[in-house]
């Protein structure tokens, strides 16, 4: 019980070796986390787009993503994955590996001492004895075989007896008997072919396979799971540095409207103590202003607020939560219209998106089962033949005499005793039902991932319509906000000067206050969304990556692999008459770079600039000019490759 109860039940802490790496100094540096302190008296760390970007990608080793879930080791995405399923028993060099030459060795001693029943007459002591049969055996057993990736099988098998006994009527008391022999086993039917077994590789179970183009294939699923996990992780970057940008336009427009509401309350309380103001129009005030004073609390602190939203992006950079620092972006966001061509941006997507490669990926992986199965339902059928070479001496090596039988080499190496085989073996299963049924499921597998594709494709489109619509909504709703903005701004300017003449009420002021903040909240946020909108717009057409610069490139090889790679690249030699090529059907096509700049096509309107640009606005034609009016210019923003003088986007200051 003793043992059950201190030891059985307890729970221990695994001893393992940790490494000091950056991401886990940040965890363990983390200081206090920020809740109302004033942001204007907290060193800022400056920070673009791009900036954070870039080490977002340097400090992911593991893909972290907004949700901000302790990862998992069985579903976390890391920088790993790829080179595990590479290395793994789903990878490529696992699969030629059923191809490699294999070497047996086998050397095993025995003794017998059996008695005979065997009655013999000793006539000297006229006794009966039963004779002993005694003997030392020695066996070894060397083979070299090896599998073609067409099926055939070669080997070359060397065997060696050795028995010293006593039994009667020998020639030799101790000797060598054994052969050499080679045998080569093709396939005709079932087995045979370079397609097929590149597919079935070393599985004996119809519908299983784990051939090389299997193989290849998991190796391309990896990746796509990777690169898809590095799409997000991308996003979600660009979405917390746009949430973050909005928190600090929102926190500063949330202060702009408590100090008008405490001065409100101020000029009210001095027309109280004068006798010239009521109680509750004073009440009114300074229960806006606190209203205020809570709204920007929860905009410092809250679950959606700044600190909040500056933690949520520190994260995804790998930082610590609290250090200090606060971040701040410096990136503009995008204020002008931007329009895409559609045809383009649809056949982008159908054609870049991950999940429509990945899916491909496995439409190709049933293709390739179809015909395994197909191929599989045939009879075995093999030619076989074989050719041997014996021997036999009282030695094992050397002639010490002129006996024909000296020397257990000697006598191989003579070529005297030669045997040779050769035939078919056929074997079926009546009625091939296991074939059949293989047959079967992966037709119907093929037509499943096939469905899956296209329903693929068309969730793709919705889905990009979808965006298309809300980038126009989104700067449509961005320039009825700065509209609404600057209207509430005059409404606020006209009704104080009425108040504080006496003239009006301070309840439309207090109204035009709220609204005030409330429409410069709502332009800033719809700001933010079309920015976002963007963003959604180039994930959904699989731009996301060239649209932000990033590119997927394989870590450094190991020591020795580019000597590896000379050395193999000695036996590939070059065909310039295509007659003496021989291909089986291709897996993939062209390479596909998803940072590569892409042309869509858009139409680009140049116009001359207006003379000043805050922000780009719209007005109906039939409504009253509000302001400064301002053409809108039609323009993509095309990523460019860094070092390039073309500019990321076309913007006016």
């Amino acid at each position: 019980m003793s043992y059950h109860d201190n030891v059985g039940m307890s729970i221990e802490y695994p001893e393992v070796a940790e490494c000091a790496t950056p991401i886990a100094a940040a965890a363990e540096s983390t200081a206090a986390p920020h809740v109302l302190q004033d942001p204007s008296k907290i060193p800022a760390m400056d920070m673009t787009l791009p900036e954070a970007m870039t080490m977002a990608m340097q400090n992911s080793p593991v893909i972290r993503s907004l949700a901000a879930v302790v990862p998992s080791s069985e579903a976390g995405q890391t920088i790993y994955n790829p080179g595990v399923t590479a290395s793994s028993n789903q990878g490529v060099e696992a699969a030629l590996s059923n191809f490699d030459a294999q070497y047996s060795n086998s050397l095993i001693w025995s003794t017998q001492d059996e008695p005979n029943n065997v009655r013999i007459v000793d006539p000297t002591q006229l006794l009966f004895t039963v004779p002993v049969n005694e003997s030392t055996n020695a066996a070894w057993s060397s083979q070299l075989q090896k599998r073609t990736a067409t099926g055939s099988t070669f080997a070359l098998r060397h065997v060696v007896n050795y028995a010293n006994s006593n039994r009667p009527q020998q020639r030799f008391s101790s000797s060598f008997a054994g052969w050499l022999e080679a045998e080569w086993r093709q396939p005709l039917l079932a087995g045979a072919g370079l397609q097929y077994n590149r597919i079935v590789g070393s599985s004996q179970v119809p519908g299983q396979y784990n051939g090389v183009l299997i193989a290849r294939i998991n190796e391309d699923v990896a990746l796509a799971d990777y690169e898809q996990s590095i799409i997000q992780l991308a996003a979600d970057v660009e979405e917390a540095y746009w949430n973050l940008w909005t928190s600090y336009r929102l926190l500063e427009a949330n202060i702009k409207g408590r100090e008008s509401a405490l001065k409100t309350y101020q000029y009210q309380n001095v027309r109280l103590e004068v006798g010239a103001g009521r109680q509750d129009e004073e009440a009114q005030a300074q229960s806006q202003y606190y209203q205020f004073e809570a709204s920007v609390q929860n905009q410092l602190g809250g679950p959606t607020g700044l600190y909040a939203r500056e933690q949520r992006l520190r994260y995804l950079l790998g930082m610590s939560a609290a250090d200090g620092k606060l971040l701040r972006p410096t990136s503009d966001p995008m204020d002008m219209q931007v329009t895409f061509d559609w045809n383009s941006a649809l056949s982008q997507a159908l054609d870049r998106r991950v999940e429509v490669r990945r899916q491909r990926y496995q439409v190709k992986r049933r293709e390739f089962e179809l015909y395994a199965a197909r191929l599989g339902k045939r009879p075995t059928l093999d030619l076989i033949g074989q050719y041997r070479w014996r021997g036999f001496g009282d030695h094992l090596l050397g002639d010490y005499d002129d006996s024909p039988f000296d020397g257990f080499y000697s006598t191989i190496a003579d070529g005297n005793y030669q045997e040779w085989s050769a035939g078919f073996e056929f074997a079926m299963p009546v009625g091939l039902r296991l074939a059949s049924t293989a047959v079967a499921n992966a037709n119907l597998q093929l037509q499943r991932e096939r469905a899956i594709l296209a329903e693929t494709e068309l969730a793709i489109s919705h889905n990009l319509a979808d965006d298309a619509r809300s980038v126009e909504l989104a700067f449509q709703l961005m320039e009825t906000n700065y509209n609404r903005y600057q209207a509430d701004l005059r409404q606020v300017e006209v009704l104080l000067r009425r108040y504080l003449d006496g003239t009006d009420n301070i309840n439309f002021l207090l109204q035009a206050q709220r609204s005030v903040v409330q429409s410069e909240v709502a332009f800033y946020e719809s700001l933010g969304n079309y920015n976002l909108a963007i963003r959604d717009l180039h994930v959904e057409k699989g731009s996301l990556l060239a649209y932000n610069q990033i590119q997927l490139a394989e870590g450094a090889w190991a020591n020795g692999a580019s000597r590896d790679a000379y050395e193999k690249g000695l036996f590939l030699t070059p065909r310039k008459d295509p007659s003496e090529i021989t291909r089986t059907p291709v897996v993939t096509r062209q390479g596909f770079d998803p940072s590569a700049v892409q042309n869509t096509g858009a139409a680009v309107n140049t116009i001359a600039p207006p003379q000043s640009i805050e922000m780009l606005e719209s007005t109906p034609s039939d409504a009253p000019p509000v302001g400064n009016t301002h053409s809108v210019i039609e323009v993509e923003k095309v990523p460019v490759e860094i070092g390039s003088n073309v500019p990321p986007s076309i913007k006016f200051d």
